[in-house]
């Protein structure tokens, strides 16, 4: 089971000027403090870097009095992994992790005098949840994986990518979209589901199809593009005037036919596998 103390925020000493700022002003920049506190730059071109105290309690707390928690859960023997103030624990049964959540929280409230955000704690199987992105799969042989969350923010990126190039060339998009896929695959090389990679690289693909699809707009377009990628008149016109939408399209064999995986790879589209591996063996 994992027990989850996950987010524990700190909460500021309420000595006097607690409230104030640390302002970090850009030379020949001048702000105001409005009445509801906010700070604002007096003119265009004007920059003002504001941080709050209270952030610098934050960071002081994630580097030194959460080190107090390493130490705290070695000497109980626990198994555990922490990142600033995420931190994962792993016991063997769920008794064991509803007692060490309790003890642990009562540990951090009442030495230590932090907060610990009961809304993200629980006790639940490890790949029901997620650290820095990652999570496990359920196999008695256990194999880290990437965690859902982090799959559904790639894909959302990706959307974003390639509408905001809904008017540009495909190159374009590939352009715009391999740095994204590149840091991505950088970080999460470690996962040993590669499966997942896979799929991912077929619904980026995908995606592309759709938006070549999008911008032929009309049939007689889509069927003069489709025999130019090598489709005979009579498939290109039957598929061009089908009636179904984009996304039906992008994942049907007249597409693939005429946009196979090669294509992509001749235009330089990142393929998430074949960069995990590469980052392995450099």
């Amino acid at each position: 089971m994992q027990a989850d103390d996950a987010t524990k925020q700190a909460t500021a000493p309420d000595t006097e000027g607690s409230d104030r700022k640390l302002r970090w002003i850009v030379p020949g920049a001048e702000a105001s403090t409005a009445a509801d506190g906010q700070t604002k730059a007096e003119g265009p071109g004007q920059m003002e870097a504001v941080v709050e105290r209270n952030n610098l309690w934050q960071a002081y707390e994630r580097v030194i009095l959460l080190t107090d928690l390493d130490r705290e859960l070695e000497r109980r023997g626990h198994r555990f992994c922490r990142y600033a103030d995420d931190c994962n624990i792993y016991v063997g049964s769920e008794k064991a992790g509803q007692r060490a959540m309790a003890e642990i929280t009562d540990y951090l409230e009442c030495k230590l005098k932090l907060r610990v955000n009961r809304e993200k704690s629980a006790v639940a199987r490890p790949w029901h949840r997620k650290f820095l992105g990652y999570s496990f799969t359920r196999h008695k042989q256990v194999r880290l994986q990437i965690a859902d969350s982090s799959i559904k923010r790639l894909k959302d990126k990706v959307r974003e990518i390639v509408v905001g190039n809904a008017s540009r060339n495909l190159v374009a998009t590939i352009t715009a979209l391999n740095p994204v896929l590149r840091g991505w695959t950088s970080y999460f090389r470690l996962t040993e589901v590669k499966g997942v990679l896979q799929e991912l690289d077929g619904w980026i693909r995908r995606k592309l199809r759709c938006l070549l699809w999008r911008q032929w707009k009309h049939p007689a377009t889509r069927n003069r593009r489709l025999q130019q990628r090598g489709l005979t008149a009579h498939r290109a016109w039957k598929s061009a005037s089908n009636g179904r939408g984009p996304w039906w399209n992008a994942g049907a064999s007249h597409m693939n036919d005429a946009f196979p995986k090669r294509f992509f790879d001749t235009l330089g589209l990142v393929s998430l596998p074949g960069t995990r591996q590469r980052f392995q063996f450099d």
